[in-house]
């Protein structure tokens, strides 16, 4: 299946979740789309709980099954606990990375500016969003697009910034310090059941 690119609000919904870390996906309709959406779900397996955790964390970082299960396979291989290993490569995505830096309002918008050649990391374009950051390496606007409206735009509404990125406010520039502790993420993620899902 390839990365979906529909609503995201109907995917939050579809898993009771806020893919977009915001809340407002759910904020008017928390209950699942469709015609019955509002109506008593019984009794969920386990299968269905390990499915839909799965299906969680790939919405909100918008990979498609395939990226998704290579990434996993590529967490087993580091030394540590595999759930935390995955969720710290999700994170050191450039995508993701350009997202929690503020360059854009969503990951979709941060994966746009990537693959229209806008971001360098350490100087040099990149215009893979998969691309993996490496703690150290510096992540910039290409010195001609530091004054792109949808991305100052972006930069005025950020309130805060994850403790692992040091930015620079005046050389629109940050620098990921260190890969991310498994208590600076997302605490609705269980990961143990992802873990479970694809070892069965």
């Amino acid at each position: 299946m390839s990365r979906y690119t529909g609503p995201s609000f109907k995917k939050s919904r579809r898993v009771g979740f806020s893919t977009l870390e915001t809340g407002k996906d759910l904020a008017r309709r928390p209950y699942r789309p469709g015609q019955h959406g509002n109506d008593r779900r019984g009794k969920v397996s386990n299968y269905g709980e390990q499915l839909n955790e799965k299906q969680k964390v790939r919405f909100m970082y918008g990979l498609s099954e395939k990226q998704f299960r290579l990434t996993f396979a590529k967490a087993g291989k580091m030394s540590g606990i595999h759930g935390d290993n995955f969720l710290k490569l999700l994170e050191s995505r450039l995508d993701n990375l350009v997202y929690r830096i503020g360059f854009a309002n969503t990951r979709r918008g941060a994966r746009q500016l990537v693959n229209h050649g806008h971001i360098t990391v350490d100087g040099k374009k990149v215009d893979i969003p998969s691309f993996i950051v490496k703690p150290g390496q510096v992540i910039a606007l290409k010195e001609k697009d530091k004054d792109l409206k949808c991305v100052n735009e972006a930069l005025e509404k950020v309130i805060k910034r994850v403790e692992y990125i040091n930015y620079d406010e005046n050389k629109k520039c940050a620098t990921y310090v260190r890969m991310p502790e498994r208590n600076e993420l997302n605490a609705d993620i269980n990961e143990a059941l992802i873990v479970e899902f694809y070892s069965r």
